[in-house]
């Protein structure tokens, strides 16, 4: 009797690029009877919420831990990209062993990896393995990294110091200074990481970008079009949370999940602003303070998830276990000035539920990728706030392209002072921009809709399932 299909995926430790990859294997699994193993590569135990996360998932989908690798040898300054990259490559031998013991007992159709672990394509050639690459950033990001190549030979300064946009296939032009991070000191390794995995992209049988083609539709073509060394692209997205997000939300959910929703079920329709900076952001304490002051000035509802400031190490302000914490690092009136029309909430709200309520006008966001799939699903226009990685490209998206939101501009010191907070938001929350966000965002919301089908897959999941099964 045949074995069933499985396919192995090898994901980067960060919950950014675990949680799509996750949906993708829970699509793969429900409608399509795939199961999957995630194989993951680190540098010592997962967190708590990484392991509450993991054990919680399907039946279908399996994980198992390789050997940690050791980074004592790298500079403490050494960026995420370069630790990614090096993850795989020093965990290739353990890589080795633990497919092979998989493909004795399965049937393995497939081995994907993600942006920065091209390494693991050597493994696969080895065992004769289909090897597949998932992007889980925009298809202009994706757009960015097949291009890069050839900006490396045709720039000879630093991309920010390119006068005038720099243009990505089928992508709007897009200033130096707004690049991804990584790209932004060619000097450093982790630009050398990018280049080395981008180069081996063309090994792959297959690119799945987490984006749909009604979102993104000048990058998609351009990545679509056929080209000597490209692999064909699939973008099956949306792919978003189908439940409340990994780690914290187990953990804090009885406690800000009722407060947050409960709260929200008595204020207005459409009239609050949820405010979150994502699992990795955080704010510095001048930054925190022109944030609650322009809160403050707005007269405007909110729901802010805070976090302690990112200069303040004070551990006493949060206890990661148990959620509970101060507010001591916030204006002394604040809470007090807004009770009446706002919550703050430490580190975690249920953000999903947030959007999709009723209450819920806006969304000030730090444009992570899972987090503008989620907002564009549920038809929430947005107050761009970039922090790092390819936010800031998201970011130009969001107001230049797609024009379903607005962007809160720092000042010469990198700081978004009070007035220009109160700008954005009221321009979006009241103002006449803010009018046609909201139908342009209800315009996408409808688009990512009928790109799902009734089983909650796009098409072109669909298409790729099919030929993961038949080993096409």
């Amino acid at each position: 009797m045949d074995k069933p299909p499985h396919i192995a995926i090898i994901p980067s430790p960060g919950m950014g690029h675990l949680i799509p990859l996750v949906e993708f294997a829970k699509k793969l699994a429900s409608v399509h009877n795939l199961s999957t193993t995630f194989i993951i590569p680190n540098e010592g135990p997962l967190s708590n919420s990484q392991y509450q996360f993991l054990d919680s998932l399907p039946n279908a989908i399996t994980y198992t831990l390789l050997p940690p690798v050791n980074f004592d040898d790298l500079p403490p300054d050494t960026k995420i990209e370069t630790r990614i990259t090096l993850m795989v490559a020093r965990s290739i031998t353990s890589l080795r062993q633990t497919l092979g013991s998989m493909i004795e007992d399965k049937n393995i159709v497939a081995l994907f990896v993600d942006l920065f672990g091209t390494d693991a394509f050597d493994v696969a050639v080895e065992f004769g393995v289909p090897s597949y690459l998932f992007f889980p950033a925009s298809a202009m990001t994706l757009s960015l990294f097949l291009h890069l190549p050839e900006l490396d030979q045709t720039v000879s300064c630093e991309y920010k110091d390119v006068p005038d946009p720099i243009r990505i296939p089928g992508c709007i032009p897009v200033h130096g200074r707004d690049l991804l991070d990584p790209v932004q000191d060619r000097s450093n390794d982790a630009y050398k990481r990018v280049l080395h995995n981008v180069k081996r992209y063309g090994m792959a049988r297959g690119i799945v970008v987490n984006s749909f083609k009604e979102l993104e539709s000048g990058p998609i073509e351009a990545l679509q079009q056929e080209r000597p060394g490209r692999p064909p692209v699939y973008p099956v997205g949306p792919l978003i949370r189908s439940r409340p997000g990994p780690g914290s939300v187990e953990l804090s959910k009885d406690v800000n999940e009722s407060s947050s929703l409960r709260w929200l079920d008595g204020q207005p329709r459409g009239s609050v602003l949820y405010i979150c900076f994502g699992s990795g952001g955080t704010l510095s304490s001048e930054q925190v303070n022109e944030l609650a002051m322009g809160l403050e000035l707005s007269e405007q509802r909110f729901i802010w998830v805070v976090r302690p400031p990112s200069d303040i190490a004070d551990a006493t302000y949060f206890n990661a276990h148990d959620h509970k914490g101060t507010f001591d690092f916030l204006p002394k009136t604040f809470l007090e000035k807004t009770k009446n029309r706002g919550l703050v909430v430490l580190n975690w709200a249920p953000q999903v539920q947030i959007l999709s309520h009723s209450s819920t006008g806006g969304f000030m966001t730090h444009c992570g990728w899972n987090s503008v799939l989620e907002t564009i699903v549920l038809g929430v226009p947005m107050i761009v706030w970039p922090l790092y990685a390819e936010q800031k490209m998201n970011a130009v998206m969001l107001t230049e392209g797609l024009k379903v939101a607005l962007r809160a501009k720092s000042n010469e010191n990198g700081i978004v002072d009070h007035l220009e907070i109160v700008r954005v938001i009221n321009g979006l929350l009241q103002g006449e921009e803010g009018k046609g966000i909201r139908v342009r965002a209800q315009e996408l919301k409808e688009a990512a809709l009928s790109v799902l089908s009734e089983d909650g897959c796009s098409k072109t999941l669909d298409q790729l399932a099919s030929k993961l099964k038949n080993k096409i």
